[in-house]
This record gives C-alpha cells, structure tokens and sequence, in this order.
C-alpha cells in the first residue's frame, strides 16, 4: 500500500505520522501559534526530527462555527509558508489542508505533493478534476456540510452505513477522473456528535473493505476532552489511547499535534 509524493513510494503498510501546522490565527487547539517565520520553523524542525513523513498546513481553520476566510486571504497564508519551510527543509513532504480547487493549485505549483480536502470534492466542483490534473495524492474525508453548518447535520440512521456509502461513490467519482493515490479520513469531529465519533472508532476496521489507506485525525479534539471533562490542552493522554485503538484497526496515518507520541504509538504497536 503506498502512494506517490514527488516520484518517491511512500509505503503505507508501515503506519506514518503526519505533523499537523496550523498557520491560522483561530484553530481549536495550536491558533496563533505559528505566526511567524522563527515559530514555523521551529515547529517544522521539531516534527521532522521526532519522525513526522508528513507535514499538513492550514490556512483555513476547519473547527465547528469557523469564520469564512475568502481563497484570496488562504492563499497570502499558505503559500508563503510553503515556500518557508521547502527553503529551510527542502526535503519535506507537505501536504495542503485545503478544500479550494484555486488554492490546492497553487500549493502544489509551490512545493507541495498532497492534497487534504476535509469535503472530498463536495465544497468545491472543481476540487477533483484539479487534483487529477496536478498527479498527486488525494485524502478524502467524511463530512457534512461547511465548517460554519456541519454540527447541525449529525443525523445518521446508520452513520458506519452511510460513511462506506459516501467513500464509494467518491471514490468512484476519484477513480473516474484518474486520480490514482487516494486515502480516506473518517473525518472525527466533522458533523458528528461525540457518540457518533465513538462509533466511528469502534467500526474503524470496516472501512479496510474500501482497501485504501485510512487516515486518523483526532488529535486533542473534543470527542476526547469534552468525554474527559478538561480541554485540549490536557488532552494529548486521551489522543494516545485513541491513536493507539486506530492503529489496532488498521489506521496508516495519524495526523497529529504531537509527533514524539504517536511515533512511540506506532513503535509499540507494533511489537503486538
């Protein structure tokens, strides 16, 4: 199982990190963090030398209620960022966490090789056939609705059912387009409620049946801080457990605030 990040096979079948950068100024958990070029960087080189294969940068805060940011303001955010870090780390595989057509373009024109889409196409038509164009990895998440509506659509009859549903047909859609390197993202946290996010995880083995690469994303999130009754700043001891329970049902990536941690998850896993 691997995909193609810059004519280089990354082989999936031994699970990797992926660092998450946030360079917006209102993120659930690292907001405002990394505004300037020393603290990117910083952060980048701190990723990168405890394990992360990945870095993932945001432009556009994606937590529930988000303010909308116009592609023109995602743009000035990410793409000088981009640049920074392939200046001082030019050997860094990133990853565009972008759900504009206009924008994905221009991440991968400056550098990056992967396109993270937390709508799968649905925000923007032009999403699919632009990734098709460009010959890069695609992930795909589960989600419904935009940032600013998704927690008002968490009605599901049978919400694993539907997720399977959902990945095929855009899988299919992908596929159609000849995107060829697709992974999937249960999307925790997106339009559903913290029961249905649980849910998710105790059926995470399920989705191998798509057989593509499953990426996690639950680092910090509220499905583990709101269940421990604390915030995410104390929330990295749930995020473990979780990564831990993911790896166990065949996650391949885990996308993560902490990489030290989730490299030391997937070192121990492991030897199980």
């Amino acid at each position: 199982m691997t995909i193609n990040c810059l004519g280089k096979l990354i082989d999936l079948t031994s699970p990797k990190v992926m660092g998450i950068l946030n360079v917006t100024p209102n993120s659930f958990y690292d907001g405002g963090k990394h505004s300037d070029d020393e603290s990117v960087l910083f952060q980048v080189e701190k990723m990168l030398s405890e394990g992360a294969t990945f870095i993932d940068i945001g432009a556009y805060s994606s937590k529930p209620s988000a303010e909308f940011v116009s592609e023109e303001e995602e743009i000035s955010r990410l793409i000088p960022v981009i640049q920074l870090v392939l200046k001082h780390f030019p050997a860094t595989l990133i990853s565009a966490d972008t759900f504009r057509a206009k924008v994905a373009k221009a991440a991968i024109e400056n550098g990056a090789c992967i396109i993270n889409d937390i709508s799968a196409g649905s925000l923007d038509t032009a999403m699919m056939a632009t990734v098709a164009k460009l010959h890069v990895p695609y992930i795909m998440m589960h989600m419904k609705g935009n940032p600013q509506t998704m927690q008002s659509m968490a009605n599901y009859e049978n919400i694993t059912k539907e997720m399977l549903f959902y990945f095929s047909e855009k899988v299919a859609q992908a596929r159609s387009l000849g995107i060829s390197d697709l992974l999937i993202d249960p999307g925790f946290g997106f339009a559903k409620t913290k029961d249905q996010n649980f849910d998710v995880m105790n059926n995470l083995e399920l989705f191998q049946m798509l057989e593509l690469p499953i990426l996690v994303g639950v680092s910090r999130k509220s499905m583990i801080y709101k269940t421990l009754e604390t915030s995410p700043e104390f929330a990295l001891n749930g995020t473990t457990v979780l990564n831990t329970i993911a790896l166990q049902k065949g996650a391949n990536i885990l996308r993560v605030h902490d990489v030290r941690e989730a490299m030391e998850t997937i070192k121990l896993v492991s030897q199980l």
